[in-house]
């Protein structure tokens, strides 16, 4: 039986790839691999952001800034684009992202200035998937997969 293929946020499945240069294992429901080919992905490694780096988050404007002010929009917006680029060529229908990340929040996110808060809203990857599409799911909904 061919499994549907699931882009999968990298650090949740182990890889040290977070901005601190750490992973943030996710508990996955029992059985996910055997539904479907998890295909990690980090978009920020993907944009061009090196590990570790400092720091980021993203605004209500959509701008995301390091802790420091400077601007790394364009690099998520790289690394968007890049793991749209690999979700169609795999024909993903679903992405298991990491939330609250500047770049894979599913649902909620940073607020941007660096206070610790979370608001509603969604990454840069995040987003640009569900406007193709892409059905986006945190780790905290993987139970629905």
């Amino acid at each position: 039986m061919k499994r549907e293929p699931l882009l999968v946020s990298a650090c949740l499945l182990g890889y040290a790839c977070r901005y601190d240069g750490k992973s943030v294992p996710a508990s996955l429901p029992e059985g996910l691999s055997l539904r479907y080919r998890l295909i990690p992905v980090c978009p920020e490694l993907a944009g061009g952001l090196s590990l570790p780096r400092p720091p980021a988050e993203i605004s209500a404007d959509g701008e995301v800034k390091t802790k420091d002010g400077r601007s790394v929009t364009r690099e998520y917006r790289e690394g968007a684009a890049r793991t749209l680029a690999l979700a169609c060529s795999l024909g993903c229908r679903k992405a298991l992202l990491k939330e609250k990340s500047p770049s894979c929040g599913a649902r909620f996110v940073h607020d941007g200035l660096f206070s610790g808060k979370t608001v509603p809203g969604r990454g840069v990857t995040a987003a640009l998937l569900a406007d193709n599409g892409i059905a986006v799911y945190s780790e905290e909904e993987a139970d629905k997969l």
